[in-house]
């Protein structure tokens, strides 16, 4: 995937080293995601131990979904924002399009409390799809701390006028200013703070949360992580959409190879970045990100394997030890 940068398999085949005709390589990597069972979840476990994620995670839960042909392939993802983009830990391919329900959230955040303590978590965000009496009883009783954007024409009581009215009714703010209401409102069923900006376009971003109403805001824009999480796996990164493989089950697992792929990458990325870093533009951005550095670094490597077999196992190692030293790179 690193050298050819995409999950499609005919291109995948191509870049096996082998002695056998491509039409029999790639039948082979057909194989592989048809048949080969293995615990994606373990796949979080892996990536936990090359980065440092800290002792406490900021989690970001959402959706990405493209179309093959008539087939809609939808996945909800819950990543770990870190160092500017958001690390996958664990998934669930939907078999339909549309938004997630209740119960598919849920089961995906058991799946990752089965594997990690709720100690873990600093707190949870998620964007406007993501709301609900079902799914907020169920972050409440777990304990997990939240700070959700809600639609905009979200209904909460209005004491003064004893009537319901849409929640940017409530905050009396020009573009770039915030707000926090004095006191908590009535949300499907569940008391909970109020915080809201608006941005330059005029849009309103209203934030609900149980506690420090003050730090939520702050906190939120952290999910613009996912974005460049999801930007990374399709046209910037690994071209996911490039797939013809429909099946939710053989998804998943494309997606978990993707996802170590992906964090190689990152963890080279940052490394390289610490050694030199990125240069930035005059329009204030970096020339590229830090997974597309590490994944050009690789791909180099990698492309030159015969004559770089130290440096490809000097990197190799480097997933499991930051110490080692990367010679010409």
């Amino acid at each position: 995937m690193v050298q050819v940068r995409t999950v499609n398999l005919t291109q995948l085949a191509l870049a096996f080293d082998a002695l056998v005709q491509r039409e029999s390589v790639y039948q082979r990597v057909k194989r592989f995601f048809r048949h080969h069972q293995f615990e994606t979840d373990l796949v979080a476990v892996l990536v936990t131990s090359w980065l440092d994620l800290g002792k406490r995670w900021v989690l970001c839960l959402d959706r990405t979904t493209w179309q093959l042909g008539r087939t809609p392939i939808n996945g909800l993802v819950l990543s770990v924002a870190y160092a500017g983009v958001s690390v996958p830990l664990m998934w669930t391919v939907l078999g339909k399009k549309g938004n997630s329900s209740t119960e598919e959230r849920i089961a995906l955040i058991e799946r990752f409390l089965r594997r990690f303590p709720p100690e873990r978590i600093e707190c949870l965000m998620a964007d406007r799809e993501f709301r609900g009496h079902q799914w907020l009883s169920y972050l409440i009783r777990r304990g997990i701390a939240f700070r959700l954007r809600i639609p905009n024409n979200t209904k909460t009581h209005n004491r003064q006028r004893n009537a319901r009215l849409p929640v940017t009714r409530l905050f009396s703010i020009q573009s770039g200013e915030t707000m926090i209401l004095n006191r908590p409102r009535r949300l499907w069923g569940h008391t909970l703070y109020l915080v809201g900006t608006r941005a330059p376009s005029g849009e309103y971003v209203i934030i609900i949360t149980t506690h420090a109403p003050e730090q939520a805001l702050e906190d939120y824009r952290q999910r613009w992580q996912t974005e460049c999480l999801f930007a990374a796996m399709k046209r910037r990164g690994f071209n996911l959409e490039d797939t013809h493989i429909t099946d939710p089950d053989r998804v998943a697992r494309l997606i978990a190879v993707m996802t170590l792929a992906l964090c190689w990458c990152y963890k080279v990325g940052l490394w390289l970045n610490q050694q030199q870093p990125i240069v930035i533009k005059k329009h204030q951005r970096r020339a590229c990100s830090v997974i597309r550095l590490g994944l050009d670094t690789l791909r180099r490597v990698l492309l030159n394997g015969a004559s770089q077999t130290p440096q490809i196992r000097d990197w190799i190692h480097f997933l499991f030890d930051k110490k080692v030293i990367i010679a010409n790179t």
